[in-house]
C-alpha cells in the first residue's frame, strides 16, 4: 500500500470514530512529532531571518 492510500484509511478511520479519547491521542502524536525549525536555525540565520522581515515591513526591501 503507498504512503497516499495509507492517508486515506487513516483519515477513514478518524472520521468514524466519535471516540475522542483516540482522537485526542492521535493530536497529541502529530503535536509531539511536530518540530520547531526556528529552533534548528543558527543565531546567524535568525538574525538574517529577523532583518529581512523588518526590512519587509519598512516596505525598504521588496524581493520576488
Amino acid at each position: 500500500m503507498d504512503i497516499q492510500s495509507e492517508k486515506l484509511e487513516l483519515i477513514k478511520l478518524l472520521l468514524e470514530t466519535d471516540d475522542t479519547a483516540l482522537i485526542e491521542a492521535v493530536k497529541n502524536i502529530f503535536k509531539s512529532q511536530k518540530k520547531d525549525v526556528w529552533k534548528e536555525l543558527s543565531p546567524e540565520q535568525q538574525e538574517e531571518i529577523n532583518l529581512e522581515i523588518q526590512e519587509a515591513n519598512r516596505g525598504d526591501k521588496v524581493d520576488l
